[in-house]
């Protein structure tokens, strides 16, 4: 196959390239990324010289542009998206616009074009904060704040071009994410390089919002199983089945880097914080997926891989990065 990986530079997109070319040796990949701050170009360094990779700088937002690269591919995954809670409820207007317009953008490149499969990357936080139970694909999606949102408008339109023009649409929507070349505002490698400079850890308020983890790899070979076998206008949950409360995961960490639990910080919660996620991935198994990381022996190689890596997140942490840290935790 011949796909178009849209935000490829990105943590979930990069390791999807990586994965595609060492398990499916006739594939090509072009990656058509922005390279905003969370797209980093050394995420992919090591395949600059691979003749069946390309990369395009550009935005999902340029209609001709994105008629240009997708023209001829056999398949689009979509991973482009402004994608953290927290700036969200900073800057929601550039969620909407990519998260959003993007998607449509994308959509009608697809439509006319013909292109025979489209899948885009979604999240479980489209169904909300869940008390009890795990939400399936058949559940109301019930966004609580301007990153889910704007995810949930795209899943809409990406199924109303299913439904009006039958565009051969797929979505995956995977539980949190984590691995390596995660960019160092999410918790977990935010939590790791900050214990390794004995940093205080900012934990939200009483550090008992539940995530369900799902090791990067994981999910990729989830989503490689759905773009070649999955039904088209479906929807398929990819969860890790690992669910943590925050404070019992940052005393992993901190035990995994040898670090001592008087660096944790607790500051004021944010906004509308989901207490809970949890995803039914019983249709992506039934196609043949099952997680192989075990969470904990996962969170220790990426522990170890950030241990090993700081020359590719010390210079993410400054810069830009400082300044929205100072602006998300500095009141706090």
């Amino acid at each position: 196959m011949k796909l178009l990986v849209t935000g490829g530079s990105g943590f979930i997109g990069s390791n999807f390239i990586r994965h595609v070319l060492a398990t499916h040796s006739d594939d090509r990949v072009v990656n058509l990324d922005k390279l905003t701050y969370a797209g980093n170009p050394a995420n992919l360094a090591d395949l600059e010289h691979d003749p069946r990779y390309a990369f395009v700088q550009g935005d999902i937002c340029d209609a001709t542009l994105v008629r240009d690269v997708i023209r001829g591919v056999d398949a689009a995954v979509n991973f482009a998206a402004e994608s953290h809670v927290d700036r969200s409820l900073m800057e929601p207007d550039a969620f909407l616009k990519t998260d959003v317009f993007g998607v449509f953008t994308l959509l009608e490149a697809v439509k006319e074009l013909k292109i025979p499969r489209f899948v885009h990357i979604s999240t479980d936080e489209v169904y909300g904060s869940v008390e009890r139970g795990s939400s399936r694909e058949s559940d109301a999606v019930r966004p609580s704040n301007p990153y889910s949102a704007s995810k949930a408008g795209g899943d809409l339109l990406v199924l109303a071009h299913w439904h009006t023009h039958r565009v051969p649409v797929l979505i995956t929507r995977s539980s949190n994410n984590f691995g390596p070349y995660q960019y160092p505002e999410k918790v977990i490698p935010l939590f790791v390089t900050n214990a390794l400079d004995d940093q205080s850890l900012p934990l939200y308020g009483d550090g008992k919002n539940v995530r369900d983890w799902l090791y990067v790899l994981d999910n990729c070979a989830g989503i490689d199983l759905v773009l070649r076998k999955g039904g088209e206008g479906e929807v398929y949950n990819i969860g890790g089945g690992h669910e943590v409360e925050n404070i019992v995961l940052t005393r992993q960490i901190l035990q995994l880097t040898g670090k001592p639990e008087t660096l944790i910080q607790p500051v004021k919660d944010r906004p509308g914080h989901d207490r809970r996620y949890s995803v039914d991935s019983k249709k992506v198994r039934q196609l043949g997926w099952t997680p192989r990381h075990r969470f904990g022996d996962a969170l220790a190689a990426t522990v170890a891989w950030y241990r090993a890596h700081e020359a590719w997140w010390r210079p993410l942490k400054s810069g830009e990065f400082r300044a929205y840290y100072e602006k998300q935790y500095g009141h706090r």
